[in-house]
């Protein structure tokens, strides 16, 4: 409960603690349905992993997030793309998706469209793009009502229950069956299966671990293809001028509908009043003041920060949970400005905005462990990402950025696996290890990309520890607030539901957890702020 110390402020109708896109996205969706909102941020930003820096004079870096295929697609976006358009949100494009390359110089560029796809990885081994064509199909055909349907609404609803229904009488019992033994399978078992070539494998291997999944790990073979066919089906859209962009439109579709953001606004506490089935959140604390909310407390953060930090008084089973509540990998960040366009063997590649970098299936599987084990692997996997390629602006004329990112780090370290960088005994990252690790991951780029020493301009890394530092919900590091693992998924994400949860996590009523760590999971699509908007006024 608050203390007397504490003086009544403002009302609002929801209370949203952290400003993340989820956060965003449901105050703006609120705001436009009538509801007066206030979001509360703790830094002196708004925005969470959406965070634009001019690094170097001229150069505009997201240092965090930055690809909006899920939230282009996404039934957020199509309720507020008119309203973000006149805000000033315009998102930049080009005909390319996404692509691979090996360190021994073989590539394969893919555009914005699935049938030349196929067409592209059949000519590298006939039968691949076949196959890749039919998984595709099937995601996007057969089996997409009940795939994006799953994703798409509250695990515990009633559209849920009718949604099974429909597809026990499409399919049978066997045929659901069929479906979730496929959901559960390994990426390498189902790659082993349908691809041969080398470099086919290579091209889907690294999307799993834009979950924070390894190609060995259950749920990874249905969230890898999914990812991939999304991307290539859909591109890699960017936001003109930087990421921040899409937070101040945001921002001004609520302001201009009543609703306000304050930044270096700390929550303390949620007030909850009552104990047991009658308690019921009020509103937060910050500083002395108690700014109370009349339908809901929304909080876009982790499962400890909620149940350990948040809402002192939370059952003891919930406590327990959250404390359980299991993070991934960590992930680094390097951010390279160029005076020129990278020099690519295959001029094609320049126009692909995200490029993976690895030599196989296999050396993505044991990056993972080596990650797994505590050590920093020898040859980590590389997502290039290429924003000037679709967004010249963000660099001077001429001039271009690479963002790299890795997900294959240990957030605690035990040693190098290439027995080259010395780390502390303490097991902490440290400046010394990050740009070791940074210059690591300059020369495996300089394989692919000769001269590309001559040709930065400068280099700005971010490990492990400063993404947490930056980002509370990034602990260790881990860019997706906790491992996607099936009991960690789905309607176990963060944890299992409890009796009369007015979400489908919390016992409180008009308390709400909303983020990465909750259904349906991390990315930039918004569906849980889109979720949370639904249950609270319905569209």
């Amino acid at each position: 409960m608050a203390t007397a110390t504490h003086t009544a402020s403002s009302t609002a109708d929801v209370i949203f603690v952290g400003s993340g896109i989820n956060a965003l996205v449901g105050a703006a969706l609120l705001a436009q349905r009538g509801q007066k909102v206030l979001v509360l941020e703790r830094n002196e930003r708004l925005g969470g992993c959406i965070r634009t820096e001019e690094l170097f004079p001229g150069y505009r870096h997201d240092v965090l997030s930055q690809w909006y295929p899920l939230f282009v697609g996404s039934p957020a976006y199509a309720e507020l793309k008119d309203a973000l358009a006149e805000a000033g949100l315009v998102f930049a494009q080009g005909g390319h998706s996404t692509g691979v390359i090996l360190p021994d110089g073989r590539s394969l560029a893919l555009k914005q469209d699935m049938p030349d796809a196929v067409r592209r990885i059949d000519a590298l081994c006939p039968g691949d793009g076949t196959a890749l064509g039919a998984m595709a199909e099937r995601l996007f055909g057969p089996d997409a009502a009940l795939t994006f349907g799953l994703l798409g609404q509250q695990p515990y609803g009633l559209g849920l229950v009718k949604l099974l229904w429909a597809e026990w009488r499409r399919r049978g019992l066997e045929g659901l069956l069929g479906f979730a033994g496929d959901s559960l399978e390994s990426f390498r078992r189902w790659a082993d299966r349908h691809l041969k070539d080398d470099v086919s494998r290579a091209l889907l291997a690294p999307w799993v671990l834009h979950s924070g999944l390894g190609p060995d790990d259950a749920c990874s073979a249905l969230i890898g293809k999914l990812t991939f066919a999304a991307v290539v089906a859909g591109g890699m859209p960017v936001v003109q001028g930087g990421s921040e962009g899409v937070v101040r439109a945001l921002q001004r579709v609520i302001e201009r509908h009543g609703g306000a953001c304050r930044t270096s606004a700390d929550v303390s506490e949620v007030i909850v009043e009552g104990q047991g089935r009658r308690a019921k959140a009020t509103g937060v604390c910050v500083g002395t003041e108690r700014l109370m909310a009349r339908r809901a407390v929304v909080c876009n953060v982790t499962p400890p920060q909620l149940y350990g930090r948040l809402w002192r008084e939370a059952p003891q089973p919930l406590r327990e949970r959250a404390a359980a509540y299991r993070f991934g990998r960590g992930g680094m960040q390097i951010h390279f400005a160029l005076n020129a366009p990278p020099r690519w063997a295959d001029p094609e590649m320049a126009k692909v905005p995200l490029v993976h970098l690895t030599e196989s299936l296999e050396q993505v599987c044991a990056s993972v462990v080596e990650a797994n084990n505590g050590l920093l692997p020898v040859r980590p996997t590389l997502a290039i990402g290429q924003p000037t390629a679709v967004d010249p602006s963000r660099a001077p004329a001429g001039a271009a950025i690479l963002w790299v990112q890795m997900q294959e780090l240990p957030t605690r370290l035990k040693g190098d696996a290439a027995g080259q960088i010395e780390v502390p005994a303490d097991g902490q990252w440290t400046p010394a290890v990050r740009e070791a690790m940074a210059d690591r991951v300059q020369a495996r780029l300089a394989q692919v990309l000769p001269g590309l020493a001559e040709q930065i301009v400068g280099r700005k890394a971010y490990g492990p520890a400063e993404l947490q530092a930056l980002n509370c919900n990034l602990v260790g590091g881990d860019p997706y607030a906790g491992v996607c693992s099936p009991d960690q998924f789905f309607w176990l994400r963060p944890f299992a539901a409890t009796a009369g949860a007015r979400t489908h996590v919390t016992s409180c009523a008009g308390l709400y957890h909303i983020g990465a760590s909750t259904h349906p999971g991390p990315g930039l699509g918004a569906g849980s702020g889109y979720l949370v908007a639904q249950a609270l006024a319905p569209r």
